[in-house]
């Protein structure tokens, strides 16, 4: 009877722990010890690990990108305290494929699958899905309502740092340097005259909504622009046009988990093409990610000061990244990462490896904030 009550007391996201006295069992929380019991010697309980879903994959053209951070997650993940479960979502098709091959839809209604006649449900979702519907809250909002944790931004959060015009904004309220810009909708007429006094070329045009450089466009030639926009209409309904500004692009990642935050190494990056593009991201030996950047010590302290007010301003958890340009000792801020590229190649897991943490550590950390909610 005690063991059936203990049971059904040990919710999901607990672990069974023994003392060296085998008599004596607790429940331990994400960071706390909740409750202890005298057992019979003769009591056997199983010992349940949080389920984790990782959300792969997406409806962007950062879709192989996600796929591949989320194949590295499952092969670094903690097994001895995690299932995990890589669910693929691409628009409708929700899906999870066994070690057979066998593929599973998901059910949306709870976000479940059944597995040998097993109805599995999650404890917590990895969110590895660069661009829509991952990181621009639509995820966050689905697993908001079903009560289920997840590993990135609220929704409020997602969908506001996604939309790199409105994020532009706020961020420029609290004091931080933007590139000037241009925001264009679909339906909205392409005056190239006037876009072009409002700064002087070259510019960049990108996607307002989306990640990874991908539809990205440096013009150097006014005849150049129409295009350039045109291409970025072929990834999103909104183009963001910028000024070009010349200077070293800095990157600052900060990770909080249990209350604690860990501000990485702020990283340069050389890309050997005009800019940080899809392909140079991707590549290898197209740019160089340098930890810790070559700045004084006082440039790095202020970009980690500044990001560090941007996470709280934003409202941010879990981890994020901020890119900046530096230029005659200013900052100016471009866009915020709020689920950055966690393959071994990809810039936050170079910036935890240069401070001696591995991927397993760096993802239990990931987990662990977004569990906190169970056991607050």
């Amino acid at each position: 009877m005690l063991a059936e009550s203990i049971i059904t007391f040990k919710k999901k996201y607990y672990c069974i722990c023994c003392c060296k006295d085998k008599n004596i069992i607790f429940f331990k929380a994400i960071s706390e010890i909740v409750l202890i019991f005298v057992l019979n010697p003769n009591t056997k309980i199983a010992c349940m690990k949080p389920k984790i879903a990782i959300a792969a994959g997406g409806n962007s053209g950062e879709y192989e990108i996600s796929i591949n951070s989320a194949g590295v997650i499952y092969e670094n993940i903690d097994q001895s305290k995690y299932d995990a479960y890589i669910i693929h979502i691409k628009s409708q098709d929700w899906t999870y494929q066994d070690s057979k091959g066998e593929v599973i839809e998901v059910d949306k209604n709870d976000f479940s699958i059944v597995v040998k006649g097993e109805k599995i449900t999650f404890d917590c979702v990895f969110i590895a899905i660069h661009g829509t519907p991952g990181e621009d809250g639509k995820l966050q909002g689905y697993f908001d309502l079903l009560g289920i944790p997840y590993t990135s931004c609220d929704l409020t959060t997602s969908a506001l740092t996604f939309n790199k015009s409105y994020c532009n904004r706020v961020v420029s309220s609290f004091g931080v340097n933007t590139p000037k810009s241009v925001h264009l909708f679909r339906n909205n007429e392409i005056k190239v005259k006037e876009i072009i006094e409002k700064f002087s070329l070259p510019c960049f045009v990108k996607p307002n909504n989306g990640g990874s450089s991908v539809g990205m466009s440096k013009v150097v030639e006014e005849e150049e622009l129409l295009k350039a926009v045109q291409i970025a209409f072929q990834e999103d309904d909104q183009v963001l046009i910028e000024e070009y500004i010349e200077g070293t692009e800095l990157t600052c990642g900060i990770i909080q988990s249990k209350g604690d935050r860990i501000i990485f190494p702020v990283t340069e990056i050389v890309s050997s093409k005009e800019f940080f593009d899809f392909e140079a991201k991707y590549t290898e030996g197209m740019a160089d990610e340098i930890v810790p950047a070559r700045i004084s010590d006082e440039i790095s302290d202020e970009c980690k000061r500044v990001s560090a007010m941007l996470y709280n301003k934003l409202n941010c958890s879990g981890l994020v990244r901020f890119d900046y340009i530096f230029k005659s000792g200013k900052f100016y801020f471009l866009e915020v990462n709020t689920v950055p590229g966690l393959s071994e190649g990809s810039i936050v897991p170079k910036m935890a490896a240069a401070m001696g943490m591995s991927l397993e550590k760096l993802y239990d950390m990931m987990i662990i904030d977004a569990l906190k909610e169970l056991t607050d």
